[in-house]
């Protein structure tokens, strides 16, 4: 059982990462579907309506429990909040080219193109994260061990 411990010690935020980014991959895919099945609206619009709600829950899910930022008020948080955006946004336009070439030009499932899109824009989010957004945590946790 100790074995197992340390093993989640030394990869705590990717697993972490993976179970919440499973959440919100999970929130995209459900908000997308729901809308795309129940409204007659655009699927692109359905797309940023199922991202701007499954980005909030990872922007909370991410500072708290992913990568443990600390930042809580002043010019550092108005940084942290506006990063996560500005990269996800970026995140967003590959979203959005992915779900036009399955749907609009090889005229694929929009479901089947959503899960696809999801698995690649996780990656590209985790690094974003990782790497630009939660730098100051992420060197903090490092530190600490």
């Amino acid at each position: 059982m100790s074995t197992i411990k340390q093993l989640y010690r030394q990869h705590q935020a990717v697993l972490n990462y993976l179970f919440f980014g499973g959440l919100t991959t999970l929130i995209n895919i459900v908000v997308f579907g729901l809308l795309h099945q129940l409204t007659a609206w655009n699927y692109q619009f359905d797309n940023i309506v199922a991202w701007l709600l499954s980005v909030l829950f990872a922007y909370i899910t991410n500072k708290r429990w992913v990568f443990k930022a600390t930042t809580t008020a002043g010019s550092a948080l108005v940084r942290e909040v506006s990063s996560f955006f500005l990269f996800r946004g970026l995140s967003l336009l590959l979203d959005m080219l992915i779900m036009w070439l399955g749907i609009s030009v090889l005229g694929g499932s929009a479901l089947l193109t959503k899960i696809i899109d999801n698995i690649l824009v996780v990656v590209i989010n985790y690094v974003f994260s990782k790497v630009f957004i939660f730098k100051a945590a992420v060197t903090a946790t490092r530190k600490v061990r």
